[in-house]
């Protein structure tokens, strides 16, 4: 079956979905609340839309469509307002982060949804150790071509958005050393890492798609766990390597910095992207997922080595006048407060040297998300 066509989509209007913990208030372990949850919810509209994911101790939300970073805002409080008051009545906390600090992968239950329990018995046991939370932020695309022109833009500056939403450092009640160890879980799937080069739609969808297909290996663009991949049926390219972050605040502007920059990209006056960029990719990810803010990336066109957080701050020094624009200026402020300061994998680790374990660093962490 051939792949859908691009749809039409209004450029640079974008949506945020942010994947959830559920976490026991008596242990602070992750609780398998999800179907209770989500039966909840169900009773009363919902401002966004709330789905359930793999495993029974989380949820993803859904933002609605936006065009600027103040309503996006607004929207995620009223959403995490939604989702905590529901959980105060199941007497349950809910809190971002990438990884949960000390939960075990064989205590999880696959969700029972015929495409979860197909993607456990393909992939055994990863399956349930996917139980791990990321943010996705979709862009509008008024084309196929541009999505594919913003994807492989955009590569440059993925360690950008791994540094600045680096909030799992602890795995199996570990400090791991990296900032995102979450990545690491998403790297173990054969279906993962940068999409093909292809800089038109029709290469893309008729060629490579076409081939892929043919294999038997993939059967919809949700068989590829890519940083960042084209949503055809929407519109959009849809960027995955972010963590969850601990605050909607931090997710509002993450949401905010892409979209500047894909305004800037579009202008075509930075050199165009080549299969080459790719050279520097996996090492820059990895110096990002690392060592965060502290990581040192290789710049794919000069091969000068550069500090992330100065190249962060100075890259969103240059999309001022984008964020302006579209109405970003607070977003990029706050991204640069963070960039100057401590990033949430250093706050957890600040409240796990505080409070001496990992259940008390959770506890921060839903008190955190609660705002």
């Amino acid at each position: 079956m051939a792949l859908e066509p691009f749809a039409q989509s209004e450029a640079l209007t974008f949506g945020v979905e942010l994947e959830l913990q559920l976490v026991s208030l008596s242990d602070f372990d992750l609780t398998a609340a999800s179907p209770d949850l989500l039966h909840l919810l169900g009773k009363k509209p919902f401002p966004g839309n709330v789905t359930p994911e793999i495993t029974e101790s989380m949820i993803e939300i859904n933002s609605s469509v936006q065009s600027s970073h103040a309503p996006l805002l607004a929207e995620l409080h009223l959403i995490r307002n939604t989702l905590v008051a529901a959980a105060d009545t199941l007497n349950i906390g809910i809190c971002g982060g990438g990884t949960h600090p000390f939960q075990h992968w064989s205590e999880q239950k696959i969700y029972p949804k015929p495409r979860f329990q197909e993607l456990s018995s393909l992939y055994g046991y990863l399956a349930k150790q996917f139980t791990i939370f990321g943010q996705h932020v979709h862009i509008g695309c008024s084309s196929g071509d541009d999505a594919m022109f913003l994807l492989h833009s955009l590569s440059r500056y993925v360690p950008h958005f791994i540094a600045l939403s680096a909030s799992s450092p602890f795995v199996q009640g570990r400090d791991t050393l990296f900032d995102s160890a979450r990545l690491n879980s998403v790297f173990a799937f054969p279906m993962s890492g940068r999409a093909p080069f292809c800089l038109r739609w029709d290469d893309f969808a008729n060629v490579y798609y076409a081939k892929m297909e043919a294999t038997g290996i993939i059967k919809s663009m949700k068989d590829f766990y890519w940083d960042i991949r084209p949503k055809p049926e929407f519109g959009t390219i849809e960027l995955r390597v972010c963590d969850t972050p601990l605050t909607v605040e931090r997710a509002a502007a993450l949401a905010g910095y892409l979209q500047a920059l894909c305004r800037h990209l579009l202008e075509r006056t930075e050199p165009p992207p080549v299969e080459d960029d790719y050279l520097v990719y996996n090492y820059n990810r990895f110096q990002a997922c690392r060592f965060g803010l502290d990581g040192a990336i290789t710049h794919p066109k000069t091969y000068q080595t550069v500090s992330l957080r100065e190249d962060i701050l100075k890259t969103l020094a240059a999309m001022a006048p984008h964020a302006e624009v579209l109405g970003s200026t607070v977003a990029l402020r706050h991204l640069q407060a963070a960039a100057d300061g401590a990033s949430d994998a250093n706050y957890l680790r600040q409240q796990y040297a505080a409070e001496g374990n990992c259940e008390g660093m959770v506890d921060s962490a839903i008190r955190r998300f609660r705002g």
